[in-house]
This record gives structure tokens, sequence and C-alpha cells, in this order.
């Protein structure tokens, strides 16, 4: 009998329209030492399940249907108190934000302690030895010094390391992971993976890997089972699921992946969304972005970058005296060529994004130059001219939504750098230019006089994408364009940034640490690492032999999901 056995599990979430239904007749089972994958798409469900074998469910949300057993014991009709004591006894769960799951006003060593006194019984020096065990049993280097340290004292990957020692206190027999390692760097991920493996091996805990990553999947899960808008559509072992799935879904969404061990020219659009798959039809020599376009091409530098270093400097002590320096940039130097995409990889605190605003100009250098076809943009513009040359760089943000004013409505958004840049004759048709950009992008007639809230996160990337076009760029700076988003809107935006670049003649700037989507979008790649370049060169070469022991270290931790052909 499996230990975690779900039966025909329907929950339902009713409002004054009538109820919805987030999943529906759902069955999954989870054996000892088992490591179930959940996939699929933002609203799927998949988190959700989770939060009912959780008890978590948040109001209205309930089971309408369905059964829920945990070996012999049913948790679906268990009483409050009763499950309370089996939440983190017997069943734990690891959530996507550390943070979120660890209350910033106590150090890790009370909450853990507090855990373990709960479930276990031990006294509190029993109680706070078993705590630095699990600390070190997770990889937190001088645990018996770290325990006593806040959350906040820790990085993001150490962070999820303390939540992942949490639901382990009480030595569970099963855990559920909701996106462990969505917003952590390659190695990072790496580190977290093993551990979830090791865990579940030596420990015989039985796990649902909740994720949308495929790689993830590949190389953690025994099973796979595919969710499609609340239904589950296959389940199987993960060989089976990846290198030879049946339902139509399924393999829509595999053929979605950006492939670890080749590059690919174009990403299949999942046709079961609402999205659009690609950039509309037009003639450019008759679109208004083709007034501001050049068909200069070749291997001339639009932008060169010459040792250019940033140090932030932190104030503390009595009236701000001199406090922490911060060598974020150091002696970097590279050039794009027009047209072409130029990716910058590295982990977190690496000075990718960095680079980007030092280029933008929302840093100001320590020292260096940045120059984008012959101006020097560290310069005062001396010039209408020189100001019309630094409008050609724009950006594109990680996060969409805190970079569009909710306040106003989309078409205004878009049309602002029009107006400002006085690219149209009037206000109107600045309006007007604008919702043809949106158009462009795939985006509904009405999308224009909605705000941003009313739009999804591939949606408001492509308004962002949109407001980017609308002050004609030649240069365009992609900050981590696509880490938030599923991979079929992932697979849209990229082939829509392509589609980009081929009509107008676009360069890139391309700034990531999803190493696959790397190599799919780039032709050269500098790799960073705190603050410095340690290899550069064709994005190919980077991937089949790099030179650099940092770069073959990142390469050969990145999830591998391999596409046969």
């Amino acid at each position: 009998m499996a230990m975690l056995d779900i039966k025909d599990l329907t929950i339902e979430y009713p409002d004054r329209h009538g109820v919805f239904q987030a999943t529906k007749n759902v069955n999954l089972t989870v054996n000892r030492g088992e490591i179930l994958g959940i996939v699929g798409e933002s609203g799927a469900g998949k988190s959700t399940i989770g939060n009912a074998v959780m008890g978590l469910l948040q109001s209205p949300g309930r089971i309408g249907q369905g059964e829920v057993y945990l070996d012999e014991t049913r948790l679906d009709t268990l009483p409050f108190e009763d499950m309370r004591k089996l939440r983190g006894k017997k069943i734990a769960m690891i959530f996507q934000d550390p943070m979120t799951s660890l209350n910033p006003l106590e150090t890790v060593e009370s909450q853990l302690v507090e855990t373990i006194e709960l479930h276990l019984k031990l006294g509190s020096a029993g109680a706070r030895a078993r705590a630095v065990s699990l600390l070190d049993q997770v990889g937190i280097p001088d645990p018996e010094q770290r325990i006593s340290q806040y959350p906040h004292e820790f990085s993001g990957g150490m962070r999820q390391r303390v939540v992942i020692a949490l639901a382990l206190a009480a030595e569970p027999d099963v855990i559920i992971a909701d996106e462990p390692t969505t917003a952590l760097d390659v190695s990072i991920q790496a580190q977290i993976l093993d551990l979830i493996r090791d865990l579940c091996r030596e420990k015989n805990v039985g796990m649902i890997l909740v994720t949308h990553d495929m790689g993830v999947i590949s190389q953690t899960a025994d099973r796979v089972a595919v969710m499609y808008r609340g239904k589950l559509v296959e389940i199987g072992d993960t060989k089976q699921i990846t290198q030879n799935p049946q339902h139509e879904y399924t393999k829509a969404l595999i053929s979605a992946v950006p492939p670890s061990n080749m590059r690919i020219d174009r990403f299949q659009h999942v046709g079961f969304g609402k999205e659009g798959g690609g950039l509309k039809e037009f003639d450019l020599n008759n679109h208004w972005l083709g007034q501001g376009r050049s068909d200069e091409k070749g291997d001339a530098a639009i932008l060169q970058i010459k040792d250019l270093n940033k140090v932030f400097k932190s104030t503390s002590g009595f009236l701000g005296s001199k406090g922490v320096e911060t060598h974020a940039v150091r002696d970097v130097s590279f050039e794009v060529s027009t047209g072409q995409t130029f990716g910058i990889v590295g982990e977190s605190g690496s000075g990718k994004s960095t680079i980007a605003r030092l280029i933008t100009g929302i840093h100001k250098p320590t020292s260096g130059q940045v120059v984008f076809e012959g101006l020097d943009l560290l310069a005062r513009p001396k010039s209408r001219q020189d100001l019309l040359t630094k409008r050609q760089i724009q950006m594109i943000f990680q996060d969409p939504y805190s970079s569009l004013n909710p306040r106003m409505r989309v078409e205004n958004i878009v049309a602002e750098p029009i107006i400002v840049n006085n690219l149209a004759g009037s206000r109107a048709e600045a309006i007007s230019i604008a919702r043809d950009l949106l158009q462009l992008v795939e985006l509904d007639d009405t999308a224009g006089r909605r705000f941003p809230h009313a739009f999804s996160g591939g949606q408001r990337q492509r308004i962002s994408i949109a407001r980017a076009l609308a002050s004609r760029p030649r240069f365009l700076i992609c900050d981590e364009p696509t880490s938030a988003l599923d991979v079929s809107i992932q697979a849209q935006i990229l082939n829509l940034l392509k589609d980009l670049q081929a009509r107008l003649n676009l360069t890139l700037l391309f700034i990531s640490h999803d190493l696959p989507v790397m190599r799919q979008m780039c032709d050269q790649i500098a790799v960073m690492r705190y603050g410095e370049i340690v290899e550069t060169g064709d994005a190919e070469g980077i991937f089949v032999a790099p030179q650099h022991s940092y770069t073959q270290d990142l390469i050969s931790l990145m999830p591998k999901f391999e596409r046969l052909g």
C-alpha cells in the first residue's frame, strides 16, 4: 500500500459566480523513499494539491470530493487539532520562498528548537543538539555558531537549507516541496537537489516535488505527474514522460523546454493557452518602427565596455562614518557587435545586473568607459543627437509588474516614451502607435484600455517589450526577462525576442543565470564571478568546451534536459 494515497481529489473555490474547481478527480500515490514530481503551468493546481494534503487550503477553498490517506489515517476529515499535531511530525512542507516560512524576528535556533520540542518532546539541551545536527546535515557550515543568527543573515540558498532542516525536524514520513529551487543559482540548486535526493534515499522519506522546471524533474523525480487546468493528464516514470510522452499537452510542454545539450532555432508554441506564440506579420518599410531602423550588419561594435568598475559604499556609525565597500564590478571589458546577442551569465552577486544598470545610467560607474555608437555615455550630452543616441538603449526588467505603473492604463504606459521623446505629432497619434505596438506583441485590441494588474506574468512582459520598442531602440538589455515565467510562456517571450531581433536588426544584451536559455539565445557569452569576467567566447564553445574551471563547474551543475536528434 502507498504511504500517501490521494483518491479522486476535487478542490473547489466557491464565489458569487459559482464554484471554481481548482483540481478535478486527481489520483496520486507516493511510496516510501520515492520522489513524485508534479509539473504543469501556473494555475494547473500543483500547489493546491500540496496545500490540501497539508490542510492548508486558504478560505474559501475546500475539498469538494475525494479522500487523502497517510498510511491508515484519513487526512481530509481529521479534526483541526488532530491535523495540527500531524503537521510537521508526520507530514511537512518546504515552501517556495523561505522568508515566508521563517520568522524574521526569531533566531534560527528558537524556530528549530520550538518545532523539535513540540513534536519530539526532547528537553531544551537535547532539542538544541538536534537542531545543530540538522543544520550540519543540510550542509550549513559552522552550525554551532550560525544557529544563533537570524534568517536575514543567511543567503537565499542557506535559508532554503534552514527550511529543509525545519521540515526534517520531527522526522516526517512525507515532505511536500513546493518549487524549492525556483529562485536559486545553479550551484545552490544542485546542492539542494542533491540534499533532497539523499534525504529520501537515506531516511526513506516520500516526497512530492512541485515545480515547473523540467530539468529539475528529469534529474530528481522517480515518477512524474503532468497537470493541466486542474486535471491529471499523464503520469509515469520520469524517463518515459520526458523521452516518450503520450498526451498532446505533455508533448507540447516538453518541446517548449530549452534543451541543455544543443541549440535550436525556435521554441515550439504550447498551443493550449490563450496567448500567442510569435510576432505579428508587418511590413517594416511602411511601419512606424521602420523609421528608426538601421540596416547596418556585420562585426562592427555597437557597444564597447572598457575597464568598468563599480564600488558601492555603505555608511555606518556616527554621522555616516566610513563603512563597507563592495567592489560589484571589477575591471570589466567587452564589446557587443551590431545585430548579435551578447549574454552575461553568473550567479547572484556576480555583477550581471549591475553592468546593465551602469550601461543604462541607473548607476554611475566608479571608473571606466561605456561607449555606444561612438558616444561616451558617461559624458554629459552635448547635443540633441547625443540624447537621441542614448534613447536607443532600452531595458526589459526581470519583474514586469514592478516596472509598470499600476495606476496607468497600458496604452498610456507604452505611449509615454513616444510622447517624451517627441516621436509622434500628437498625443492621439502616440496612443494609436502604442495600440499598434501592443498588437505587434500579440495582445488583443482591448489590452491598451486595461491596467497592469489585469494581465498574466507573460502578458505583462509583452507590455514591457512593447514599451521598450516605443523608443525605436537599436539596443535592448534583457535582465532575466523570463526567470519567473512558465516554460510555455518563456518559450513565447524568447521566440518574440528572436523575431524582433531579426525584423528590426536589434542588438541584445541578455542577462540570466539560466544556462539552457543562454545557450538558445546568445551568440557570445561572458561568464562572471565576483564582479569579474572569467571567460568570454562563442556561446556553443562555452558549453561544449569551457576553459575556466568556474565555467566548467557551472556547466556540470546545470540541470540536464537533453533532446534527442
